[in-house]
């Protein structure tokens, strides 16, 4: 489930964690991971903590497996080697038989071979019951909670269990799209629009959500960065992808020159040592400030302003205009990364060009000019 690189005790440990109401961030700091590949664990089912599996006692165990083909290789028979295991003669036979026989039996691969065999999901009473489906899929299209849904069901169709469904199966059945029941574009109808389930034990409190310590307000910033009149001052943003993908713009205000920033997450720690990498690479009289949104992805901005010795100034929450040069140029920047792009198949050097391209693009703002040409103009 999800992306490579979390073995199975730290996808245990993931998912109590959720289900304890950590949030993503959190589960992502104390595993050392990039959120991507949390996030890409959580959805793979929906947020759903899923099932531990287990086995009968009467199905063969894994040493015992062993047992059977150490008696294969020295030779014994099936009912020796039933006796030794106190099974009886058929369940050895046919489990020989099952998994390549006495000369390819190998026990390791009978046994995986059984627990895949054993996956038997019950089938979603929603896929079973197409008029459910129906009335399920219609009061959610209405805006219908899944809860107001599954309570209507039991006051209009009271007795009729086929026509009965609990809102947690709704839910199952929109997060959890492999069930391929209720079609995605549904959850845009849900109140909170949310992909996945959170842990009825998550909560804000404690997280400083939405604050971002001692962030210097916009009001602040000085008269020559409102007027545009010297270059060196910067507007960024984050524009997003699928897959929990990101891309950083940065524009400079008076020339409109734009950067991309390659990021490998929107945790403040990615983004920040990624903007300060390519910031500094600039000369130091167009490194004089970055005005920012109220985003969780800058709330390490001390530590980039230290790296560059560029100031961060904080736009005023729902504000986008304050940043318009940026807007503008994100907007632009769709062209080349449409909506439903992965942005993380694109490498520094790909963001580059694109950034080139744009650079090199007259702009009605400018007169026509292209921000490279103003920016040389400003530096002479």
């Amino acid at each position: 489930m999800g992306r490579p690189g979390l073995s199975p005790a730290q996808k245990c440990d993931l998912w109590q964690r959720w289900k304890a109401g950590w949030s993503l961030s959190d589960i992502a700091r104390l595993l050392g991971k990039n959120p991507g590949s949390i996030h890409g664990v959580l959805t793979s089912n929906g947020g759903f903590v899923p099932a531990i599996r287990s086995r009968s006692s009467r199905v063969l165990t894994l040493p015992e497996r062993e047992e059977i083909s150490w008696g294969l290789a020295a030779h014994q028979s099936f009912r020796q080697i039933a006796l030794s295991l106190a099974r009886p003669v058929s369940t050895v036979s046919r489990e020989v038989k099952r998994h390549g026989g006495r000369d390819a039996y190998r026990a390791s691969q009978a046994d995986e071979q059984a627990w895949d065999w054993a996956r038997r999901p019950k089938e979603c009473c929603l896929a079973i019951h197409p008029r459910l489906r129906r009335l399920v899929a219609w009061k959610l299209a209405q805006q219908w909670s899944p809860k107001q849904i599954s309570n209507w069901l039991k006051l209009r169709f009271q007795g009729q269990e086929s026509l009965q469904v609990s809102h947690e199966t709704i839910y199952r059945s929109l997060f959890i799209q492999a069930r391929g029941v209720l079609k995605k574009e549904l959850m845009a109808h849900l109140r909170t629009r949310r992909k996945m389930r959170r842990s009825k034990l998550a909560s804000k409190e404690g997280q400083r959500r939405g604050q971002i310590v001692d962030a210097v307000s916009i009001s602040e910033r000085p008269v020559e960065v409102e007027d545009r009149a010297v270059p060196g001052h910067w507007e960024g943003d984050l524009i997003s992808g699928t897959k929990n993908s990101h891309i950083a713009t940065l524009v400079e205000r008076q020339s409109r020159f734009t950067l991309l920033v390659k990021v490998d997450g929107k945790d403040t720690a990615s983004v920040v040592s990624a903007l300060s990498r390519q910031v500094r690479k600039l000369p130091a009289n167009l490194r004089k400030s970055l005005t920012w949104d109220r985003g969780g992805e800058m709330a390490s901005h001390k530590t980039f302003t230290v790296a560059t010795d560029v100031d961060v100034y904080f736009c005023d929450p729902r504000s986008p205009w304050q940043r318009g040069s940026n807007e503008n140029t994100n907007g632009l920047l769709r062209q080349y990364f449409p909506d439903g792009t992965d942005l993380s198949l694109h490498s520094q050097a790909a963001l580059n060009k694109v950034a080139l391209r744009l650079n090199q693009r007259p702009r009605k703002t400018l007169g026509f000019m292209t921000p490279a040409d103003k920016l040389s103009e400003a530096l002479r």
